[in-house]
C-alpha cells in the first residue's frame, strides 16, 4: 500500500481534508498529516485537528504521494519553504501530487506548473494561468504526476483518479 501526506495549515476546507484522509485510510494507504503546525483548524473553525508530523520532518523519497486540500490552508501553506520543497522533490521523483480547489497555490509556488494542464477553483484559474499553466473546467484533471480537481463536489473522481495513479 502507499504512503500518502496530506499537507495542510489552519483553516482547511473540511470535506477536502476529511474525504481523502478517510477514504485512503479506509482503502489501506498509511496517511500522515503533515503541516507547519501542531494543530490546525477547520475553514468554518468548527474543528481541530493534529498534525502527524512537521511538513519539515517529512523526508520525500519514504512518500508515494501528497494531496493538497484547499479552504483558506493553501494561502497559508504556501509560504513554507519545506512544504514547497516537499512537492518539488515529489513532481521531480514522479511520485502522486494531487491538489484540490485552492490547493494549486501550492503548485505554483512551488513552481511546478509551468507547461502543466491543471484545473482549480475558478478564483486560482488567472494564477494559474500567469504561472505558465493551461487552465481547463473540469472535474478532474491528470497530467502525468500531477492530479488535480475543483470543488468538494468534485472528491470522489478526485480520490479514484488519485488510486488510479498510485496503482501503476
Amino acid at each position: 500500500m502507499a504512503r500518502i501526506a496530506i499537507l495542510v495549515y489552519d483553516r482547511v476546507e473540511d470535506d477536502e481534508f476529511t474525504y481523502p484522509l478517510y477514504y485512503f485510510k479506509w482503502k489501506g494507504h498509511d496517511v500522515i498529516v503533515a503541516s507547519p503546525l501542531e494543530e490546525f483548524g477547520s475553514k468554518y473553525g468548527c474543528r481541530k485537528w493534529k498534525a502527524d508530523l512537521k511538513t519539515s520532518e517529512i523526508e520525500p523519497s519514504k512518500l508515494d504521494a501528497c494531496i493538497i486540500p484547499g479552504g483558506y490552508s493553501p494561502d497559508k501553506l504556501r509560504l513554507d519553504g519545506s512544504t514547497l520543497n516537499l512537492v518539488r522533490e515529489l513532481i521531480r521523483a514522479g511520485k502522486v501530487v494531487a491538489a484540490i480547489c485552492h490547493g494549486p497555490q501550492v503548485l505554483i509556488s512551488a513552481n511546478v506548473v509551468k507547461g502543466r494542464r491543471l484545473t482549480s477553483a475558478k478564483q486560482v484559474r488567472d494564477d494559474l494561468i500567469n504561472a505558465g499553466a493551461e487552465w481547463v473546467d473540469e472535474a478532474v484533471v491528470v497530467d502525468g504526476n500531477l492530479i488535480t480537481s475543483r470543488y468538494p463536489r468534485d472528491l470522489p473522481g478526485f480520490v479514484e483518479a488519485i488510486e488510479r495513479a498510485l496503482s501503476h
